[in-house]
């Protein structure tokens, strides 16, 4: 089994045709059906259906795949870091729940590269999505928030994912709203206050959960709420319905604009107050590669962490 071969297999599997991935690779399709006929024959199974309307993967293909990922991936990143440049496109993503900080540190990481030569891509996305894109490699980063309510749930699907989580920071929670809505200018607010305005919060589709919730305190009864999908409809329901979100307070100006702000939420015995854990994920024992690096550093820059 070679890396080439790997290399193969991966591209079979993202474009689901033979003719298409020896066009990409630049190889002949009778050499790429061949060189995958021993790669399959050395491993002892099938890694591909073939069909008229194309190939897809079997079990054990799927399983391949996500392994050859992994070790294509920390392959790329070693000839990143010691290699010489070639003029295959290094690609890098980022999947993250809505936060506009991450958002800020990657547009601040990709403005330090070539953009011709690199492919990069940051995904906005439920929390369980998050968790699969970083495992699959499909994302080498991944940011999301822990807490004691939800720590155990999320750290076991880390931990059955070969991921690991590293720590960033720790925010209180905050109210963000409006700056036109009636609790704006308070010095803080109570969860008796927001009775009477509308909780938003982001949709986590079929598999929702409340230990997937990218709100703190998603366990509080709130009685009126509105499930949305992306940050810039919420931003709109916050003017047009003076709605509210319950967040870390980390919020970026420039991305989000000015006409929002975030008052911190005052606890009481029946609604404490609960502790934002947020940092980002990767897979296990991985070498991140110089946007990986870059990224992270961006973001504890925004954050206001020092280097070690």
């Amino acid at each position: 089994m070679t890396l080439q071969q790997l290399n193969y297999a991966i591209t079979i599997s993202q474009t689901g045709s033979m003719n298409r991935a020896a066009e990409q690779l630049y190889i002949s399709q009778p050499s790429l059906t061949n060189s995958i006929k021993e790669l399959e024959k050395e491993l002892g199974i099938t890694i591909f259906n073939r069909s008229g309307r194309g190939v897809t993967l079997t079990a054990d293909g799927t399983e391949f795949i996500l392994y050859a990922r992994q070790v294509y991936s920390q392959y790329d990143n070693l000839l990143e870091k010691f290699g010489k440049n070639g003029n295959i496109k290094k690609k890098f993503g980022v999947s993250t729940q809505h936060y506009s900080f991450a958002v800020k540190a990657f547009v601040e990481m990709v403005n330090t590269f070539d953009t011709t030569k690199y492919e990069f891509a940051i995904r906005e996305c439920k929390t369980l999505d998050v968790i699969n894109d970083v495992s699959t490699l499909k994302s080498e980063i991944g940011i999301l928030y822990l807490s004691d309510f939800n720590r155990k749930a999320i750290q076991k699907l880390l931990n059955s994912n070969g991921l690991v989580f590293n720590k960033l920071i720790d925010c209180d929670a905050y109210v963000y709203l409006w700056k036109g809505h009636p609790l704006a200018n308070n010095e803080s607010i109570t969860f008796e206050e927001l009775s009477d305005y509308t909780c938003l919060s982001f949709e986590q589709g079929d598999s929702s959960s409340f230990y997937f919730a990218e709100e703190i305190l998603s366990t509080n009864e709130y009685p009126r709420t509105i499930k949305v999908c992306d940050r810039a409809t919420m931003l709109n329901l916050m003017v047009g319905l003076n709605g509210y979100t319950l967040c870390s307070g980390i919020i970026s100006e420039e991305l989000n604009g000015t006409d929002y702000v975030a008052v911190p939420y005052k606890a009481d015995k029946v609604n404490p107050n609960s502790v934002m854990e947020i940092g980002y994920i990767v897979r296990k024992n991985i070498i991140l590669s110089q946007m990986g690096e870059m990224y992270v550093k961006e973001i504890r820059r925004y954050l206001g962490i020092k280097d070690d």
